[in-house]
């Protein structure tokens, strides 16, 4: 059962990776910003991969707080710059 979180913790850090290379090769403010919330995403998986694999519920509690100023950055961050219309 272990090798089976091993495997998916490394899918999922390589994942992470490739986002940040995304992120790096992007021009658009938009689409960076989503990435940045792809990122936030992976990492609460993450987060929940290695809580469910140490038996810890602390870890579990983390990721939900996480999650949730993740989401809620995302969204003023977006209203933020709709509103100030800059697209680029």
């Amino acid at each position: 059962m272990i090798e089976i979180y091993t495997i998916t913790i490394v899918v999922i850090a390589l994942a992470i990776l490739m986002s940040i290379i995304r992120f790096i090769s992007l021009e658009d403010i938009f689409t960076k910003i989503l990435t940045t919330n792809l990122l936030g995403t992976k990492i609460v998986l993450l987060i929940l991969l290695i809580s469910s694999l140490s038996n810890q519920v602390d870890f579990s509690d983390i990721a939900m707080v996480y999650a949730l100023i993740n989401f809620i950055s995302t969204i003023v961050i977006l209203k933020y710059f709709e509103n100030r219309g800059i697209s680029k």
